[in-house]
Protein backbone atom coordinates (compact mmCIF):
# COMPACT_ATOMS: atom_id res chain seq x y z
CA UNK A 1 0.00 0.00 0.00
CA UNK A 2 2.18 2.84 -1.04
CA UNK A 3 0.82 5.83 -0.35
CA UNK A 4 1.78 9.63 -0.77
CA UNK A 5 2.07 11.61 2.19
CA UNK A 6 1.06 15.14 0.38
CA UNK A 7 -2.63 13.51 -0.44
CA UNK A 8 -2.22 12.10 3.08
CA UNK A 9 -2.44 8.44 1.71
CA UNK A 10 -1.25 5.93 4.19
CA UNK A 11 2.88 4.38 2.86
CA UNK A 12 4.11 0.69 3.97
CA UNK A 13 6.16 2.06 6.22
CA UNK A 14 3.28 3.91 7.91
CA UNK A 15 1.47 0.75 8.56
CA UNK A 16 1.22 -0.89 12.25
CA UNK A 17 0.06 -4.26 11.95
CA UNK A 18 3.06 -5.73 9.75
CA UNK A 19 3.98 -8.00 12.76
CA UNK A 20 0.96 -8.76 13.94
CA UNK A 21 0.67 -12.54 15.03
CA UNK A 22 -2.95 -13.16 12.89
CA UNK A 23 -3.81 -13.76 9.59
CA UNK A 24 -6.19 -11.22 7.86
CA UNK A 25 -9.70 -13.00 6.60
CA UNK A 26 -10.57 -10.79 4.16
CA UNK A 27 -13.16 -13.48 2.86
CA UNK A 28 -15.31 -12.76 5.80
CA UNK A 29 -17.33 -10.10 4.29
CA UNK A 30 -17.32 -6.21 4.78
CA UNK A 31 -15.80 -4.54 8.11
CA UNK A 32 -17.59 -1.08 8.90
CA UNK A 33 -15.78 0.86 11.30
CA UNK A 34 -18.21 4.15 12.77
CA UNK A 35 -16.36 7.29 13.62
CA UNK A 36 -14.01 6.69 10.97
CA UNK A 37 -12.71 10.55 10.64
CA UNK A 38 -12.01 10.14 14.48
CA UNK A 39 -8.31 9.35 15.89
CA UNK A 40 -8.76 5.91 15.95
CA UNK A 41 -11.09 5.30 13.62
CA UNK A 42 -8.98 7.10 11.25
CA UNK A 43 -6.34 5.12 12.06
CA UNK A 44 -7.74 1.86 11.68
CA UNK A 45 -9.32 2.03 8.26
CA UNK A 46 -6.48 2.02 6.37
CA UNK A 47 -5.04 -0.85 8.38
CA UNK A 48 -8.02 -2.69 7.51
CA UNK A 49 -7.71 -1.54 3.49
CA UNK A 50 -3.82 -2.90 3.83
CA UNK A 51 -4.88 -6.19 4.60
CA UNK A 52 -7.16 -6.80 2.04
CA UNK A 53 -10.52 -6.09 3.54
CA UNK A 54 -13.77 -4.87 2.26
CA UNK A 55 -14.11 -1.66 4.64
CA UNK A 56 -16.97 0.53 5.11
CA UNK A 57 -15.85 4.05 6.69
CA UNK A 58 -19.35 5.35 8.86
CA UNK A 59 -18.93 9.42 8.82
CA UNK A 60 -21.75 11.64 9.92
CA UNK A 61 -21.07 13.84 6.76
CA UNK A 62 -19.33 13.11 3.43
CA UNK A 63 -16.32 15.18 2.37
CA UNK A 64 -14.72 14.92 -0.59
CA UNK A 65 -11.24 14.05 0.74
CA UNK A 66 -11.98 10.98 2.69
CA UNK A 67 -12.31 9.25 -0.79
CA UNK A 68 -8.31 10.68 -0.66
CA UNK A 69 -7.39 8.83 2.46
CA UNK A 70 -8.63 5.89 2.22
CA UNK A 71 -8.66 4.76 -1.42
CA UNK A 72 -10.80 1.75 -1.52
CA UNK A 73 -13.00 2.36 0.91
CA UNK A 74 -16.60 2.56 1.01
CA UNK A 75 -17.70 5.71 2.44
CA UNK A 76 -21.30 6.02 4.16
CA UNK A 77 -23.13 8.83 5.61
CA UNK A 78 -24.96 8.38 8.93
CA UNK A 79 -26.00 8.95 12.35
CA UNK A 80 -25.87 6.77 15.62
CA UNK A 81 -29.12 7.96 16.12
CA UNK A 82 -30.94 7.25 13.09
CA UNK A 83 -32.19 3.52 12.52
CA UNK A 84 -33.17 4.43 8.84
CA UNK A 85 -29.04 5.47 8.46
CA UNK A 86 -27.47 2.61 10.10
CA UNK A 87 -29.59 0.19 8.33
CA UNK A 88 -27.69 1.26 5.01
CA UNK A 89 -24.36 1.43 6.90
CA UNK A 90 -25.04 -1.85 8.40
CA UNK A 91 -26.57 -3.71 5.54
CA UNK A 92 -24.07 -7.06 4.14
CA UNK A 93 -21.98 -6.12 7.17
CA UNK A 94 -19.97 -8.84 8.96
CA UNK A 95 -17.76 -6.92 11.92
CA UNK A 96 -18.63 -3.66 13.30
CA UNK A 97 -16.20 -1.67 14.91
CA UNK A 98 -18.17 0.79 17.49
CA UNK A 99 -15.71 3.78 18.15
CA UNK A 100 -18.59 6.02 18.33
CA UNK A 101 -18.64 8.40 21.90
CA UNK A 102 -20.10 11.39 22.65
CA UNK A 103 -17.89 12.78 25.19
CA UNK A 104 -16.93 15.84 23.32
CA UNK A 105 -20.58 17.63 24.19
CA UNK A 106 -20.73 17.71 28.14
CA UNK A 107 -21.01 14.97 30.46
CA UNK A 108 -24.59 16.17 31.25
CA UNK A 109 -25.64 15.40 27.38
CA UNK A 110 -23.48 12.70 27.40
CA UNK A 111 -25.55 10.18 28.84
CA UNK A 112 -28.45 10.59 26.98
CA UNK A 113 -26.93 10.64 23.75
CA UNK A 114 -24.43 7.64 24.13
CA UNK A 115 -26.56 5.10 25.82
CA UNK A 116 -29.52 5.74 23.28
CA UNK A 117 -27.05 5.23 19.99
CA UNK A 118 -25.38 2.48 21.71
CA UNK A 119 -28.78 0.86 22.00
CA UNK A 120 -29.99 2.11 18.43
CA UNK A 121 -26.85 0.75 17.13
CA UNK A 122 -26.98 -2.49 18.72
CA UNK A 123 -30.37 -3.25 17.86
CA UNK A 124 -29.78 -2.42 14.45
CA UNK A 125 -27.16 -3.99 13.73
CA UNK A 126 -29.18 -7.46 15.21
CA UNK A 127 -32.39 -6.50 12.52
CA UNK A 128 -29.50 -6.72 9.49
CA UNK A 129 -27.50 -9.91 10.56
CA UNK A 130 -24.28 -8.27 11.71
CA UNK A 131 -21.85 -11.49 13.10
CA UNK A 132 -19.94 -9.44 15.19
CA UNK A 133 -18.86 -5.69 17.21
CA UNK A 134 -16.34 -4.78 18.78
CA UNK A 135 -16.44 -1.75 20.96
CA UNK A 136 -13.35 0.35 22.46
CA UNK A 137 -13.92 1.38 26.11
CA UNK A 138 -12.57 1.91 29.13
CA UNK A 139 -10.27 0.55 31.64
CA UNK A 140 -11.10 2.55 34.43
CA UNK A 141 -14.91 1.31 34.12
CA UNK A 142 -14.51 -0.30 37.13
CA UNK A 143 -14.69 2.66 38.87
CA UNK A 144 -17.96 3.68 36.62
CA UNK A 145 -19.52 4.31 39.61
CA UNK A 146 -18.17 7.37 40.79
CA UNK A 147 -17.96 9.17 37.62
CA UNK A 148 -21.03 9.51 35.25
CA UNK A 149 -19.21 9.35 31.90
CA UNK A 150 -17.11 5.92 32.81
CA UNK A 151 -20.19 4.69 34.06
CA UNK A 152 -21.85 5.08 30.75
CA UNK A 153 -19.16 3.80 28.86
CA UNK A 154 -19.52 0.13 30.53
CA UNK A 155 -23.10 0.61 30.13
CA UNK A 156 -22.53 0.55 26.61
CA UNK A 157 -20.09 -2.33 26.90
CA UNK A 158 -22.55 -4.14 28.92
CA UNK A 159 -25.09 -3.56 26.32
CA UNK A 160 -23.09 -4.98 23.52
CA UNK A 161 -22.38 -8.07 25.94
CA UNK A 162 -26.06 -8.52 26.15
CA UNK A 163 -27.03 -8.77 22.39
CA UNK A 164 -27.64 -11.07 20.62
CA UNK A 165 -24.96 -11.08 18.17
CA UNK A 166 -21.33 -11.91 19.76
CA UNK A 167 -19.40 -8.51 20.71
CA UNK A 168 -15.79 -7.85 21.66
CA UNK A 169 -14.87 -5.13 24.51
CA UNK A 170 -11.31 -4.05 24.50
CA UNK A 171 -11.34 -1.70 27.50
CA UNK A 172 -8.38 0.63 27.06
CA UNK A 173 -6.65 3.46 29.80
CA UNK A 174 -5.03 6.63 28.65
CA UNK A 175 -3.84 6.30 24.80
CA UNK A 176 -0.27 8.00 23.75
CA UNK A 177 0.89 8.60 20.40
CA UNK A 178 1.12 11.55 17.85
CA UNK A 179 -2.22 13.39 17.83
CA UNK A 180 -3.59 12.12 20.81
CA UNK A 181 -4.89 14.53 23.52
CA UNK A 182 -3.72 12.58 26.36
CA UNK A 183 0.21 13.11 24.97
CA UNK A 184 -0.23 17.10 23.67
CA UNK A 185 -1.94 17.82 27.35
CA UNK A 186 1.64 16.06 29.19
CA UNK A 187 3.69 17.30 26.35
CA UNK A 188 2.86 20.81 26.44
CA UNK A 189 2.17 21.35 30.26
CA UNK A 190 6.06 20.28 30.80
CA UNK A 191 7.49 22.49 28.52
CA UNK A 192 5.49 25.40 29.41
CA UNK A 193 5.39 25.36 32.84
CA UNK A 194 9.08 25.10 34.79
CA UNK A 195 7.25 23.97 38.18
CA UNK A 196 4.77 21.67 38.00
CA UNK A 197 1.60 21.40 40.37
CA UNK A 198 1.35 17.85 41.22
CA UNK A 199 -2.53 16.50 42.85
CA UNK A 200 -2.87 13.95 44.47
CA UNK A 201 -4.60 11.77 41.29
CA UNK A 202 -1.38 12.54 39.40
CA UNK A 203 0.10 10.35 41.96
CA UNK A 204 -2.59 7.36 41.56
CA UNK A 205 -0.96 4.73 38.13
CA UNK A 206 -2.15 4.16 35.10
CA UNK A 207 -0.90 1.80 32.10
CA UNK A 208 -0.69 3.98 28.89
CA UNK A 209 -1.10 2.25 26.07
CA UNK A 210 0.40 3.51 22.43
CA UNK A 211 -1.75 4.26 19.39
CA UNK A 212 -0.26 1.99 17.17
CA UNK A 213 -1.00 -1.00 20.04
CA UNK A 214 -4.77 -0.28 20.32
CA UNK A 215 -4.63 -0.59 16.70
CA UNK A 216 -3.31 -3.89 16.89
CA UNK A 217 -5.67 -4.78 19.31
CA UNK A 218 -8.41 -4.01 17.50
CA UNK A 219 -7.15 -5.48 13.99
CA UNK A 220 -6.13 -8.98 15.97
CA UNK A 221 -9.02 -9.07 17.63
CA UNK A 222 -11.23 -9.58 14.45
CA UNK A 223 -8.44 -12.15 13.19
CA UNK A 224 -9.24 -13.91 16.04
CA UNK A 225 -12.42 -15.43 16.51
CA UNK A 226 -12.01 -16.44 20.35
CA UNK A 227 -11.90 -12.86 20.99
CA UNK A 228 -15.84 -13.01 20.19
CA UNK A 229 -18.35 -12.81 23.26
CA UNK A 230 -15.45 -11.75 25.44
CA UNK A 231 -13.86 -8.56 27.45
CA UNK A 232 -10.24 -7.48 28.05
CA UNK A 233 -7.97 -5.27 29.26
CA UNK A 234 -5.30 -3.69 27.02
CA UNK A 235 -2.32 -1.76 28.16
CA UNK A 236 1.54 -0.61 27.23
CA UNK A 237 4.55 -2.58 28.43
CA UNK A 238 4.22 -0.72 31.88
CA UNK A 239 2.32 1.48 34.87
CA UNK A 240 3.18 4.93 35.72
CA UNK A 241 1.99 7.59 37.30
CA UNK A 242 1.11 10.68 35.73
CA UNK A 243 3.82 12.32 37.87
CA UNK A 244 5.97 9.81 36.62
CA UNK A 245 5.40 10.78 33.07
CA UNK A 246 5.53 13.82 33.41
CA UNK A 247 9.35 13.13 34.25
CA UNK A 248 9.75 11.12 31.76
CA UNK A 249 8.96 13.62 29.12
CA UNK A 250 11.17 16.15 31.20
CA UNK A 251 14.16 13.89 30.88
CA UNK A 252 13.43 13.15 26.68
CA UNK A 253 13.03 16.86 25.58
CA UNK A 254 16.07 17.83 28.49
CA UNK A 255 13.92 20.19 30.80
CA UNK A 256 14.82 20.32 34.35
CA UNK A 257 10.99 20.33 36.09
CA UNK A 258 10.58 21.10 39.90
CA UNK A 259 7.36 18.49 40.94
CA UNK A 260 5.38 20.51 44.15
CA UNK A 261 2.71 18.54 45.20
CA UNK A 262 -0.33 20.36 45.56
CA UNK A 263 -2.93 20.23 47.86
CA UNK A 264 -5.87 21.39 45.27
CA UNK A 265 -7.15 18.95 43.69
CA UNK A 266 -9.99 20.21 41.54
CA UNK A 267 -10.13 18.94 38.29
CA UNK A 268 -12.00 21.86 36.90
CA UNK A 269 -9.46 24.05 37.89
CA UNK A 270 -6.32 21.94 36.50
CA UNK A 271 -8.46 21.59 33.23
CA UNK A 272 -9.03 25.00 32.79
CA UNK A 273 -5.42 26.26 33.44
CA UNK A 274 -4.32 23.50 31.21
CA UNK A 275 -6.71 24.26 28.59
CA UNK A 276 -3.98 27.79 28.43
CA UNK A 277 -1.16 26.08 28.39
CA UNK A 278 -1.90 23.08 26.09
CA UNK A 279 -3.77 23.09 22.62
CA UNK A 280 -6.50 21.23 24.31
CA UNK A 281 -9.67 22.44 25.59
CA UNK A 282 -10.94 21.99 28.93
CA UNK A 283 -13.80 19.89 28.27
CA UNK A 284 -11.64 17.21 26.86
CA UNK A 285 -8.75 17.68 29.19
CA UNK A 286 -11.75 17.30 31.96
CA UNK A 287 -12.72 13.55 31.11
CA UNK A 288 -8.89 12.67 30.72
CA UNK A 289 -7.65 13.94 34.16
CA UNK A 290 -11.09 12.81 35.75
CA UNK A 291 -10.24 9.42 34.52
CA UNK A 292 -7.05 9.34 36.30
CA UNK A 293 -8.50 9.65 40.17
CA UNK A 294 -9.12 5.78 39.69
CA UNK A 295 -6.13 3.56 39.13
CA UNK A 296 -6.68 1.78 35.68
CA UNK A 297 -3.72 -0.79 35.30
CA UNK A 298 -4.32 -4.24 33.75
CA UNK A 299 -5.24 -6.87 35.68
CA UNK A 300 -6.25 -9.26 33.05
CA UNK A 301 -3.66 -10.51 30.82
CA UNK A 302 -5.85 -13.04 29.10
CA UNK A 303 -5.61 -10.69 25.47
CA UNK A 304 -1.69 -11.80 25.13
CA UNK A 305 -2.75 -15.48 25.27
CA UNK A 306 -4.01 -14.65 22.11
CA UNK A 307 -2.66 -11.89 20.22
CA UNK A 308 1.08 -12.53 21.95
CA UNK A 309 3.13 -9.42 20.45
CA UNK A 310 4.91 -6.84 23.43
CA UNK A 311 3.26 -3.78 23.60
CA UNK A 312 5.32 -0.77 23.82
CA UNK A 313 6.79 1.10 27.31
CA UNK A 314 5.50 4.46 27.72
CA UNK A 315 9.00 6.05 26.80
CA UNK A 316 9.14 4.34 23.15
CA UNK A 317 5.36 5.31 22.91
CA UNK A 318 6.79 9.51 23.43
CA UNK A 319 10.01 9.09 21.19
CA UNK A 320 7.49 7.89 18.35
CA UNK A 321 4.98 10.28 18.57
CA UNK A 322 7.28 13.11 19.02
CA UNK A 323 9.17 11.38 15.84
CA UNK A 324 6.03 11.78 13.68
CA UNK A 325 5.81 15.41 14.74
CA UNK A 326 9.54 15.76 13.10
CA UNK A 327 9.19 14.13 10.36
CA UNK A 328 5.58 16.47 9.84
CA UNK A 329 3.99 12.73 9.65
CA UNK A 330 0.72 12.74 11.86
CA UNK A 331 -2.15 10.34 10.02
CA UNK A 332 -5.17 11.80 12.33
CA UNK A 333 -5.59 14.37 15.55
CA UNK A 334 -7.68 14.56 18.25
CA UNK A 335 -8.79 17.68 16.73
CA UNK A 336 -10.26 15.91 13.30
CA UNK A 337 -13.30 15.64 15.70
CA UNK A 338 -13.64 18.68 17.32
CA UNK A 339 -15.71 20.66 18.49
CA UNK A 340 -18.36 18.43 18.14
CA UNK A 341 -20.61 18.47 15.06
CA UNK A 342 -17.93 20.27 12.75
CA UNK A 343 -18.27 18.72 10.27
CA UNK A 344 -22.30 19.38 10.46
CA UNK A 345 -21.33 23.18 10.42
CA UNK A 346 -23.30 25.41 7.56
CA UNK A 347 -20.89 25.37 4.74
CA UNK A 348 -20.00 28.95 2.64
CA UNK A 349 -21.90 27.09 -0.46
CA UNK A 350 -24.71 26.33 1.18
CA UNK A 351 -25.56 29.26 2.38
CA UNK A 352 -28.96 31.14 1.18
CA UNK A 353 -27.63 34.25 1.24
CA UNK A 354 -23.83 36.00 0.95
CA UNK A 355 -23.21 37.21 4.49
CA UNK A 356 -24.00 40.91 4.90
CA UNK A 357 -20.12 42.10 6.08
CA UNK A 358 -17.08 41.34 4.23
CA UNK A 359 -13.80 43.21 4.43
CA UNK A 360 -11.53 42.72 1.52
CA UNK A 361 -8.25 43.66 0.84
CA UNK A 362 -5.51 42.49 -2.20
CA UNK A 363 -2.71 43.56 -4.73
CA UNK A 364 -0.88 42.58 -7.70
CA UNK A 365 2.08 40.41 -8.21
CA UNK A 366 3.81 39.30 -10.57
CA UNK A 367 4.42 36.09 -8.12
CA UNK A 368 3.52 32.82 -9.43
CA UNK A 369 0.47 31.22 -8.40
CA UNK A 370 2.08 28.11 -6.87
CA UNK A 371 4.85 30.64 -4.55
CA UNK A 372 1.95 32.40 -3.42
CA UNK A 373 -0.72 29.58 -2.23
CA UNK A 374 2.68 27.71 -0.89
CA UNK A 375 2.90 30.59 1.31
CA UNK A 376 -0.55 30.70 1.97
CA UNK A 377 -0.70 27.00 2.96
CA UNK A 378 1.90 27.65 5.90
CA UNK A 379 -0.39 30.04 7.61
CA UNK A 380 -0.95 29.34 11.38
CA UNK A 381 0.39 27.22 13.79
CA UNK A 382 3.78 27.97 14.67
CA UNK A 383 4.55 29.91 12.10
CA UNK A 384 1.80 32.70 13.23
CA UNK A 385 -0.35 34.41 10.86
CA UNK A 386 2.81 37.00 8.93
CA UNK A 387 1.61 39.71 10.62
CA UNK A 388 0.02 40.92 13.64
CA UNK A 389 0.56 37.68 15.84
CA UNK A 390 0.18 39.06 19.28
CA UNK A 391 -3.68 40.24 18.51
CA UNK A 392 -3.95 36.79 16.86
CA UNK A 393 -3.21 35.27 19.86
CA UNK A 394 -4.52 37.15 22.32
CA UNK A 395 -8.05 36.36 20.01
CA UNK A 396 -6.87 33.04 20.92
CA UNK A 397 -6.65 33.60 24.50
CA UNK A 398 -10.04 35.49 25.03
CA UNK A 399 -11.42 32.39 23.15
CA UNK A 400 -9.73 29.84 25.39
CA UNK A 401 -11.33 31.95 28.55
CA UNK A 402 -14.95 31.62 27.59
CA UNK A 403 -14.15 28.01 27.15
CA UNK A 404 -13.75 28.21 23.23
CA UNK A 405 -10.84 26.14 20.74
CA UNK A 406 -8.46 28.91 21.23
CA UNK A 407 -6.14 29.59 19.12
CA UNK A 408 -3.22 26.84 20.62
CA UNK A 409 -5.01 23.79 18.75
CA UNK A 410 -2.72 24.56 15.98
CA UNK A 411 -1.97 22.54 12.82
CA UNK A 412 -1.84 19.06 12.41
CA UNK A 413 0.41 19.19 9.73
CA UNK A 414 3.01 22.10 9.22
CA UNK A 415 3.39 21.92 5.40
CA UNK A 416 0.56 20.63 4.22
CA UNK A 417 -3.05 21.27 4.30
CA UNK A 418 -6.28 19.28 3.50
CA UNK A 419 -9.43 20.03 3.90
CA UNK A 420 -11.27 19.68 7.54
CA UNK A 421 -7.46 20.49 8.77
CA UNK A 422 -7.35 22.55 11.78
CA UNK A 423 -5.50 25.99 11.71
CA UNK A 424 -5.61 27.56 15.42
CA UNK A 425 -9.57 28.75 15.99
CA UNK A 426 -10.23 27.79 12.08
CA UNK A 427 -11.10 24.78 9.90
CA UNK A 428 -9.89 24.29 6.72
CA UNK A 429 -13.43 24.23 4.48
CA UNK A 430 -12.46 24.30 0.61
CA UNK A 431 -9.32 24.23 -0.96
CA UNK A 432 -8.61 24.69 -4.70
CA UNK A 433 -4.79 24.38 -5.37
CA UNK A 434 -2.65 27.47 -6.29
CA UNK A 435 -6.37 29.50 -6.64
CA UNK A 436 -8.24 29.37 -3.32
CA UNK A 437 -8.24 28.57 0.45
CA UNK A 438 -11.08 29.05 2.44
CA UNK A 439 -11.16 29.11 6.58
CA UNK A 440 -14.29 28.77 8.92
CA UNK A 441 -14.28 30.29 12.49
CA UNK A 442 -14.41 27.59 15.11
CA UNK A 443 -14.00 30.23 17.52
CA UNK A 444 -16.97 31.31 19.95
CA UNK A 445 -18.49 34.38 17.94
CA UNK A 446 -21.97 35.80 18.06
CA UNK A 447 -22.24 35.01 14.14
CA UNK A 448 -20.86 33.19 11.33
CA UNK A 449 -17.37 33.67 9.61
CA UNK A 450 -14.81 32.79 7.16
CA UNK A 451 -11.82 33.58 5.89
CA UNK A 452 -10.96 33.92 1.98
CA UNK A 453 -7.69 33.61 0.14
CA UNK A 454 -7.63 33.97 -3.07
CA UNK A 455 -5.22 33.87 -6.27
CA UNK A 456 -6.67 34.71 -9.71
CA UNK A 457 -5.18 36.23 -12.94
CA UNK A 458 -5.32 39.56 -14.18
CA UNK A 459 -3.47 41.01 -17.05
CA UNK A 460 -0.67 38.77 -16.86
CA UNK A 461 -0.08 39.04 -13.17
CA UNK A 462 -1.78 37.59 -10.08
CA UNK A 463 -3.95 39.25 -7.70
CA UNK A 464 -4.21 38.08 -4.18
CA UNK A 465 -6.72 39.10 -2.11
CA UNK A 466 -8.08 38.40 1.36
CA UNK A 467 -12.01 38.62 2.55
CA UNK A 468 -13.41 37.73 5.46
CA UNK A 469 -17.04 37.41 5.21
CA UNK A 470 -19.22 37.82 8.64
CA UNK A 471 -22.93 37.09 8.97
CA UNK A 472 -24.66 37.78 12.11
CA UNK A 473 -28.16 39.12 12.77
CA UNK A 474 -28.29 39.99 16.25
CA UNK A 475 -27.31 43.36 17.53
CA UNK A 476 -24.25 41.86 19.74
CA UNK A 477 -23.17 40.13 16.79
CA UNK A 478 -23.45 43.47 14.36
CA UNK A 479 -21.45 45.48 17.27
CA UNK A 480 -18.99 42.73 17.16
CA UNK A 481 -17.82 43.30 13.47
CA UNK A 482 -18.03 47.24 13.95
CA UNK A 483 -16.08 47.04 16.86
CA UNK A 484 -13.04 44.73 14.94
CA UNK A 485 -13.51 46.21 11.62
CA UNK A 486 -10.81 49.15 12.11
CA UNK A 487 -8.78 46.27 12.95
CA UNK A 488 -9.14 45.01 9.57
CA UNK A 489 -7.04 47.52 8.06
CA UNK A 490 -4.04 46.67 8.90
CA UNK A 491 -4.23 42.92 9.71
CA UNK A 492 -5.18 42.19 6.50
CA UNK A 493 -3.68 44.30 4.59
CA UNK A 494 -0.18 43.67 5.40
CA UNK A 495 -1.12 39.97 5.52
CA UNK A 496 -1.44 40.29 1.85
CA UNK A 497 1.84 42.76 1.49
CA UNK A 498 3.71 39.82 3.97
CA UNK A 499 2.13 36.63 1.97
CA UNK A 500 3.43 38.34 -1.46
CA UNK A 501 6.96 39.45 0.54
CA UNK A 502 7.36 35.60 1.50
CA UNK A 503 6.38 33.81 -1.80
Amino acid sequence: MKIDNKSHIWRDDDLLCVDLPTKPMPDIGVALVTGGSGYIGGRLVPELLARGYKVRAMVRKFSPEQAEKWPGAEIVEADGLSAERLEIALKGVHTAYYLIHSLLIGQKKYESSDIKTAINFRNVAEKMGVKRVIYLGGLADTHASKIDYLKNRMRVGQYFMQSKLPATILRVPMVIGSGSAAYEIIMNVVKATPIVSVPYWAKIRCQPIGIRDVVKYLVGALEAPETAGKSFEIGGANALTIEEMMKTIAKIIGKKRLFLYSYSSNIDYYAYLASFLTPVPASITKCIMASCKFESVCNDNEIKNILPFEPLAFKEMVVRAMTREEQDNVHTRWSDSYPPAHELAIKFKELDYRPRYTSSYSTLTDKKAPALFHTICQIGGKRGWFNSNFLWRLRGLFDKAIMGVGASRGRKLSGALRINDVIDFWRVEELKLNERLLLRAEMKLPGKGWLEFKITPENGQNRLTVTAYYHATTIFGKLYWYLFLPSHAFIFSDMVKAIEKRS
